[in-house]
């Protein structure tokens, strides 16, 4: 069974524990990593700067403690392989539902997809 890495487990416990919920459930079924919880002031600049984030500091709901948002990759990650980002999707969705925890993909917005984001609604 997959397991998060330490530097996977101290990045989701900086977010809300509804998120850590879902992704310590969601693990047992999908290989994935946190790439990141919460933001700083510096880090959603640099985010913003690279165009990995369209929201200034303080409006990214990574911005608040504990994160609101969670960026995920599968693991190991491959940023061309649409799919599994798509596949580990579905299992968070899964998740989010049974645990009656509304969420929302960024690999689902219109304008800007951004396929490792998770936010609680």
């Amino acid at each position: 069974m997959p397991k998060f890495s330490i530097a996977s487990k101290k990045r989701l416990e900086t977010c809300d524990p509804r998120l850590q919920e879902i992704c310590e459930e969601a693990i047992k079924e999908f290989d994935f990593m946190v790439l990141c919880g919460h933001r700083d002031k510096k880090e959603q600049d640099e985010a913003f700067q690279k165009g990995n984030s369209k929201l200034k500091w303080p409006k990214s709901k990574h911005n608040s403690n504990p994160s609101l948002a969670v960026d995920l990759a599968p693991y190991p990650l491959d940023w061309k392989d649409i799919q599994r980002f798509k596949d580990l999707a579905a299992v968070m969705h899964k998740v989010a539902k049974a645990k009656n925890i509304p969420i929302v993909w960024g690999g689902e917005w219109i304008t800007f997809k951004d396929y490792p984001h998770y936010e609680l609604c």
